[in-house]
């Protein structure tokens, strides 16, 4: 192990007495996406809708082609 932190690395997790904790709910907020990704869920079930409609027609129109 590194000897940088050796005089710090046992000591305990420091609480303050001023400042309560950050509830984990507040913590886990500040790791959620970014708004560039807003609507991007939307537009991959819109694209996946799309592209099974697509599949649909072009099985139903091999089905005609086959009889």
């Amino acid at each position: 192990m590194n000897d940088n932190y050796a005089d710090i690395i046992n000591l305990p997790h420091h609480v303050s007495k001023r400042h309560r904790q950050m509830p984990l709910e507040e913590r886990a907020a500040q790791f959620a996406p970014f708004a560039a990704l807003e609507g991007h869920a939307a537009a991959v079930s819109s694209t996946a809708q799309r592209v099974r409609l697509q599949v649909e027609e072009r099985e139903k129109q091999q089905a005609d082609w086959d009889c």
